[in-house]
């Protein structure tokens, strides 16, 4: 029986803070973490979606590309963040960098939340495609592209 592997998994951090931020900021802070954690895991979350596609179909090569949520992080860890980690060849994955916030996420409707997140994948797997090229890893990216846009229909069904 072949053993079943996603190629998208998904992480998220934060919020962050700093040590002197208010408690009301804080707390603030921490409803906006569970309200973002509902769309990557909850009910409607799309890492169920995510999930559908796995990584034996795609190549040898990559395993796993992990998009990295990181909610509202203060400016010092926000430019320390890059769109698309290196490649990891003993683990087969590469990380890619979504930040959350007010103005991308928090500040809009949950059909726009849906349309950021599904708009941003897309966004890696182009930066992906560049990185496979790059390193001539026999990763199907176009065939990945495809499916993803069939799935990318469910993200924005909610």
């Amino acid at each position: 029986m072949e053993n079943k592997v996603n190629i998208f998994g998904c992480f998220v951090a934060g919020p962050s803070f700093y040590h002197d931020d208010s408690e009301i900021l804080k707390e603030l802070g921490k409803k906006k973490g569970s309200e973002f954690r509902e769309y990557i895991w909850g009910e409607k979350g799309i890492s169920k979606i995510l999930n559908e596609l796995q990584s034996t179909k795609y190549g040898i090569d990559l395993k796993l590309i992990l998009f990295q949520f990181h909610i509202n992080p203060i400016p010092y860890l926000r430019v320390a963040l890059k769109d698309i980690e290196n490649y990891r060849k003993s683990e087969k994955s590469i990380g890619v960098s979504i930040i959350i916030d007010d103005n991308n996420f928090f500040n809009k409707n949950e059909e726009l939340r849906f349309q950021f997140l599904a708009c941003e994948i897309d966004k890696r797997i182009d930066l992906i495609e560049n990185l496979v090229k790059k390193k001539k890893l026999d990763t199907d990216v176009k065939l990945l592209k495809k499916d993803f846009e069939i799935i990318r229909t469910k993200i924005l069904h909610f």
